[in-house]
C-alpha cells in the first residue's frame, strides 16, 4: 500500500488534472508512479516535461530504457525495473538486452560504456573521474550526449526515490531484482 495519496485522475483539478490527462493519452492508463507524483503539481510537471525532452534527444529511447532499469537495479526500485523493462521492449531492446542492462551490461560496447558510467554516476554518487568521462568519448558520444546520460541518471533517481520511499503498488509486469 502506498505511503501517500495515489491522485484518482478523474477526481484532480487544475494543472494536475490536465498533465494527467496528457499521460493517459500517451500510456491509456495513468501509471501509479504518476498518480503519486500528482500531488504535487509542480513536481509532475517537472517529471513530465523531463520524460518528454529525453525522449526526443539524441540517446533514443532504447539506451534511455536501458540506463533505467541498471539505474533502477542498483536502487532496489521494482516499480522502474518493471516499467522500463515494459518500456524498453517498446523501444525496440530484447527480453535480453533488457536483463542485460539489468546487469549493466551489453553486447553493444557504445551501450556497455554509457550502462557502466552510469552506475558509476549512482554508485559514487558523481564521484567520477576523468577516465569515467574519458571512456565515454571513446565509446563515440560527444559532450551533449554525455551530458544526457546525466540527465537520465537525475530523471531516475527522481522516480526510484519517489516509488521507493512512497512504496507506490507496481501496476507493471513484474521483474526480479538481481540479489546484490
Amino acid at each position: 500500500m502506498s505511503r501517500i495519496e495515489l491522485v484518482n485522475p478523474s477526481k484532480a483539478q487544475g494543472a494536475a488534472a490536465a498533465l494527467l490527462q496528457q499521460i493517459d493519452g500517451a500510456f491509456g492508463v495513468v501509471p501509479n508512479m504518476f498518480r503519486a507524483v500528482a500531488n504535487s503539481p509542480a513536481a509532475l510537471e517537472s517529471m513530465w516535461a523531463s520524460f518528454g525532452a529525453l525522449g526526443h534527444g539524441t540517446l533514443g529511447a532504447r539506451l534511455g530504457e536501458q540506463i533505467a532499469v541498471a539505474i533502477a537495479d542498483r536502487n532496489d526500485c521494482a516499480y522502474c525495473l518493471a516499467a522500463h523493462t515494459v518500456l524498453g521492449q517498446k523501444a525496440g531492446a530484447s527480453a535480453q538486452e533488457m536483463a542485460a542492462a539489468q546487469a549493466g551490461e551489453s553486447d553493444d560496447p557504445k551501450t556497455a560504456a554509457a550502462l557502466k558510467f552510469a552506475i558509476a554516476v549512482v554508485e559514487r554518487r558523481a564521484h567520477v573521474g576523468e577516465a569515467d568521462v574519458a571512456a565515454l568519448r571513446q565509446a563515440g558520444f560527444d559532450d551533449g550526449e554525455i551530458v544526457e546520460i546525466m540527465a537520465h541518471v537525475a530523471l531516475n533517481l527522481f522516480t526510484n526515490y519517489v516509488n521507493v520511499a512512497f512504496k507506490v503498488p507496481v501496476d507493471f509486469p513484474g521483474v526480479k531484482l538481481r540479489a546484490k
